[in-house]
């Protein structure tokens, strides 16, 4: 099963070669990751998304609060959430095939953000399966290139994920 783990930690040099480290000696490969600065100076949002039983993901979480840096672990998978990902996606676009593919970008709510005379790259958030959707619609016209940044994801509602001083 896939887990989506959000991992606030200090922003310093070396929490992410530690945290990565740790997956590494486990022997998980980590899926995706995305790191980006909170709202809190100092403090730094991971996402990462592994594959694992939920008894290892367990053991995992609980090393990870372990590490130095780390301020907060959740496990997002079982919890109401929003996740999202960015793809950019160049595609080969003779002229004769153009509005087609804007067609198709228009449908997945996508935007073409550069245009050359042979090609184009097109940018769309979403789930997995929105993305490889899109993705397999495209390959019909050539896909020169394809980029994704990795999950990103909140908790629906009120509820947020708070650094804590204990690792709670």
């Amino acid at each position: 099963m896939k887990h989506v783990l959000a991992i606030l930690v200090e922003n310093k040099p070396g929490a992410l070669t530690r945290i990565s480290g740790l997956f590494s000696r486990r022997g998980f490969n980590i899926d995706n990751i995305a790191v980006g600065e909170t709202m809190t100076p100092g403090i730094a949002r991971m996402t990462i998304t592994v594959e694992g039983s939920d008894t290892i993901i367990e053991q995992v979480v609980k090393q990870l609060h372990k590490l130095v840096n780390v301020l907060k672990v959740s496990n997002l998978s079982n919890e109401p959430s929003v996740m999202r990902e960015l793809m950019l996606i160049k595609v080969k676009a003779e002229s004769g095939s153009r509005s087609d593919i804007q067609q198709i970008v228009e449908t997945f709510r996508g935007k073409v953000v550069d245009v050359s005379p042979d090609s184009m790259i097109i940018e769309v958030t979403g789930h997995d399966e929105k993305l490889e959707a899109i993705k397999l619609l495209l390959e019909h016209f050539g896909i020169k290139e394809i980029v994704r940044t990795g999950k990103v994801a909140l908790l629906r509602g009120s509820k947020i994920t708070r650094e804590s001083k204990n690792g709670v």
